[in-house]
């Protein structure tokens, strides 16, 4: 009888002990999703070094594989994607985001790759809002312009990761507070981003945030993305759903107008090459950094862009809960330290996100969030491929 007792006391234990390590996702919270208790370490998301950044921050690597063979990891700076490593038509792996071996080389790039970037993505004129008859003035870091949350906007903190894992999806949700006053923007904010690998094949990117008083956010992933692991992506065949997008001035700020796509350079309403009409672009340098309307409603996932690799056949699909696309051509990357030696048109982005400028663009949809509301944006990168 004693026995008895002590195996079946055994077999519980084991039980309890193997339900415990494989984690707890938490679904729909807003300051905690998919997080796993904090004195435990999931059996499926390794953690490992990468390095320490230049403050003397230890930086910690998140790896996970799905049940297909994909790779993701990511790290605690910024909240950014490390790698992704998905098959081509034939079976091989290859990164598909542009990368570094260490903290090191993310840190001496100043192209925002593969982070979380707020509060605020894409740029606001002058740096400067008024909430009410307040005015708030951010840091101007793109000319006379405000981008991408300022001078250490959310791509240059150290988050807090939390990894997750439930039936057969596997993940990290990091978390961050920005105190009132953070780069200029009024209230405090909690934020949390939680990639996902999925058992189908796509890379979840969810986002949420709360404040305590009223404040812009606008969050966004700004992957850069080689379907083909190496080389531009000057062929890749690219189909947006958006019949209007957002003309710019010279500093990339919306003059306010919103224009039809049709039998201009910006109609990617069927499957086009990215390079068929690029140098049509009057910019310095030339190529895609606009923003898209897309077709859906606000706050519903609706298709947003496809992408298709021709060599690779490997295929990318964007659903998207947000009214833009910001599609980028890597105009930027001339091959220098600043753009990690990496080419002009080495990669592409597709930031989803609202409107940029929309604090003085009245006629934009608001991304103002007050304390009664929660931020919610939730992105889908689906992968295929096309044999």
């Amino acid at each position: 009888m004693r026995a008895a007792f002590i195996i079946i006391s055994f077999l519980i234990g084991c039980i309890v002990t193997t339900v415990v390590r494989q984690g707890n996702a938490v679904t729909d919270g807003n300051e905690t999703v998919g997080l796993m208790n904090s004195t435990l370490e999931s059996a499926d998301v390794a953690e490992s070094s990468f390095g320490v950044t230049k403050d003397g921050e230890p930086v910690t690597l998140y790896s996970m594989k799905n049940a297909n063979g994909l790779t993701l990891k990511l790290m605690d700076y910024g909240a950014t994607v490390v790698s992704l490593e998905t098959p081509d038509r034939s079976g091989k792996l290859a990164n598909v985001v542009l990368s570094f071996p260490d903290i090191k080389g993310f840190q001496d790039c100043e192209m925002y790759f593969n982070a979380t970037v707020g509060r605020y993505c894409n740029r606001i004129a002058k740096g400067k809002f008024k909430i009410g008859e307040e005015e708030f003035e951010l840091a101007t870091n793109n000319g006379e312009n405000h981008l991408h949350g300022g001078t250490k906007g959310f791509d240059k903190r150290m988050w807090k990761g939390k990894p997750f894992s439930k039936d057969g999806d596997f993940g990290v949700a990091f978390s961050l507070t920005s105190p009132d006053g953070d780069e200029g923007y009024p209230g405090k904010v909690d934020a949390v981003v939680t990639y996902t690998l999925t058992k189908s094949n796509e890379l979840v990117v969810e986002f949420r945030a709360t404040t305590d008083k009223p404040t812009h956010i606008n969050l966004t992933n700004h992957n850069y993305w080689n379907l083909a692991g190496e080389g531009n992506v000057l062929d890749y065949l690219v189909q947006i759903h958006a019949s209007k997008y957002i003309p710019v001035d010279a500093g990339g700020i919306p003059t306010g107008r919103i224009a039809d796509v049709a039998k201009t350079q910006f109609d990617f309403s069927k499957p086009t090459a990215i390079g068929s009409r690029i140098q049509e672009i009057d910019s310095d340098p030339v190529g895609y950094d606009h923003c898209f309307v897309i077709e859906g409603n606000i706050g519903e996932m609706h298709p947003v862009a496809t992408v298709n690799d021709p060599k690779s056949g490997r295929v990318m699909e964007v659903l998207s809960t947000e009214p833009g696309l910001q599609f980028y051509t890597g105009n930027f990357l001339n091959g220098e330290k600043a753009a990690g030696g990496f080419a002009q048109y080495s990669a592409f982005c597709m930031e989803t996100q609202h409107y940029p400028d929309t604090p003085n663009q009245p006629s934009f949809p608001t991304t103002l969030l007050d304390p009664a509301s929660k931020y919610f944006h939730k992105t889908v990168h689906k992968f295929s491929v096309d044999k």
